[in-house]
């Protein structure tokens, strides 16, 4: 943590999902680097309220916002939320928080289409545009979380897959029009953190199948998303951090 640019210790990083899974241990990796924190949830008021006081006790500055993704006017009021308490000081935007589900190719309803996209890629993108043009001011960075199998597709959860697919590139047209005061990267995780149905069976074939033979874990991940931070000229990157599951 300590490699951590220095000059943003006191500035203001964002993470949405910052209270539950990959994206609290970012947060927390952030604080450790003594940036103060906002973070997103949409359930879960009580783990969010939770997990601020932890970043306050790391000697940062927290809060948690509700919002859902899903909906268009509730991120355009989340910007504003944002820019009114981190104004220029305002330096790191992480895209964590995102739905995930089953969606058999028979039963993809427009409705779920539209709900997978929305929360996955439209919001993403609604953040970023506000804040990535608010940060070109002072500098920045925005981290997409996005997920090797938006470049590596398996059955049963396609709009999922496009969601992350459509992340993965906008990563790249986004590093373009906000350079060069923003940097724009993307850290695809590999398997991580398993679904809570999945069985032990299916558990450990996943990790035969990955050349390193071993799942990932949330810290993993949160180191990735240092690196861009730390990072002066690396942008439009997309790393993968699967453990080599992409090559198998």
């Amino acid at each position: 943590m300590a490699g951590l640019n220095r000059t943003l210790a006191g500035n203001w990083a964002v993470v949405t999902g910052g209270h539950v899974r990959v994206g609290r241990a970012i947060a927390v990796a952030l604080a450790h680097a003594q940036m103060n924190l906002i973070i997103t949830y949409r359930t879960g008021e009580a783990g969010a309220e939770a997990a601020t006081a932890d970043f306050k006790g790391l000697g940062v500055q927290a809060l948690a916002l509700h919002v859902d993704l899903a909906d268009a006017k509730s991120m355009v009021d989340l910007a504003d939320q944002i820019l009114v308490r981190a104004g220029a000081s305002l330096r790191v935007l992480v895209n964590s928080a995102s739905v995930y589900f089953e969606t058999p190719l028979a039963g993809i309803s427009s409705e779920t289409w539209d709900n997978l996209l929305a929360t996955n890629l439209r919001a993403p993108f609604l953040l970023s545009q506000r804040l990535g043009l608010a940060m070109k001011a002072s500098g920045g960075h925005i981290i997409n979380i996005g997920d090797s199998a938006g470049i590596r597709p398996y059955r049963g959860y396609l709009p999922y897959l496009v969601s992350k697919a459509g992340l993965i590139y906008m990563t790249k047209a986004l590093a373009l029009e906000l350079a060069p005061e923003v940097q724009v990267n993307c850290v695809c995780p590999g398997a991580v953190l398993l679904p809570e149905h999945t069985s032990a069976a299916e558990a450990n074939a996943l990790r035969e199948a990955i050349p390193l033979q071993r799942l990932g874990t949330p810290q993993e991940i949160a180191r990735a998303v240092l690196y861009f931070i730390e990072s002066e000229f690396t942008t439009g990157s997309i790393l993968m951090v699967d453990g080599g599951r992409l090559i198998a």
